[in-house]
């Protein structure tokens, strides 16, 4: 008898498997969450739709992958817990660290960028080292001396980011013990303490950061430092998925590289950045 319920448990186990298989290869509808909060990437237009170079390109991949693609705006701390409890498919404008990998897996890249630090003009941080050059954190003897001159000169200070993000972890790691670092929701809370003098610097994306300083309200603000990568920085950006989701990936895999190798995210990130974001694909 009990060899006769284990045959039956292991047969339905297996049934399972395959209706799970047979239901993700047969997937037509995909929900995917986005912050809506973080331009130039994604953002509510004076409509209130969501616009950007993630919608612009996250309509364009489903297409490719012949999918019809809901997308659904939300918190950006709530993306990853929301993903693995099933009210999304995919996750857009996730950047790829070791911590993420550990709760869900990832497309190749859709896009390559790097972090930068944001000061007030005159403010009470003096510029920083290397602005505009890019530095990899992982060329530790070049890295290691830059990273410690922007410790002196942040020493003592307040330093925002945006919670639950690879440049949280980044100041937290480098910084934690010398600067006082407050997470916000989202990018533009932040910037508002900054100007106001609430903070005395940011550190986020630095697509991110060229968005806003090209608009005439953040006059007062500017890039300081290196443009940084490397390390635990998630510089490089992908969709991010539930565990075991290998059709799904292979399907958004293979529309990101054919979106690359047309110029299609060359196109659409040098439209609202400024910036060319195509990924190279090499192993993170």
């Amino acid at each position: 008898m009990k060899r006769k319920y284990l045959h039956f448990f292991v047969l339905a186990a297996v049934l399972n498997s395959a209706a799970s298989a047979a239901e993700a290869r047969d997937r037509t509808d995909v929900k995917v969450g986005i912050e809506g909060a973080f331009p130039p990437w994604n953002m509510m237009d004076s409509s209130g739709k969501l616009a950007g170079f993630d919608i612009d390109l996250i309509n364009d991949l489903c297409a490719r992958a012949k999918v019809k693609c809901e997308l659904i705006p939300g918190e950006w701390t709530a993306m990853i817990p929301s993903l693995n409890a099933g009210k999304f498919d995919l996750v857009m404008t996730l950047g790829i660290n070791e911590k993420r990998r550990q709760v869900v897996d990832f497309t190749v890249p859709y896009a390559s960028g790097v972090a930068s630090f944001i000061l007030q003009k005159n403010g009470p941080v003096a510029p920083l080292p290397m602005t505009g050059q890019k530095l990899n954190l992982n060329d530790k003897d070049k890295a290691d001396p830059v990273m410690a001159k922007i410790g002196e000169a942040l020493d003592g200070k307040t330093v925002g980011v945006v919670q639950s993000t690879s440049q949280e972890q980044l100041i937290n790691a480098y910084y934690g013990s010398n600067v006082t670092v407050r997470a916000y929701k989202n990018s533009g809370e932040r910037d508002l303490d900054l100007k106001a003098g609430r903070i005395d610097a940011g550190f986020d994306s630095g697509v991110y950061a060229t968005s806003i300083l090209a608009k005439s309200a953040n006059g007062e603000l500017m890039m300081s430092g290196p443009l940084i990568k490397g390390a635990m920085l998630a510089t490089e950006v992908a969709l991010g998925m539930r565990k075991g989701e290998a059709d799904l990936k292979a399907r958004f895999d293979e529309a990101i590289k054919s979106a690359a190798k047309d110029g299609t995210i060359k196109k659409l990130s040098e439209h609202w950045s400024r910036i060319d974001l195509t990924p190279s694909f090499e192993p993170n």
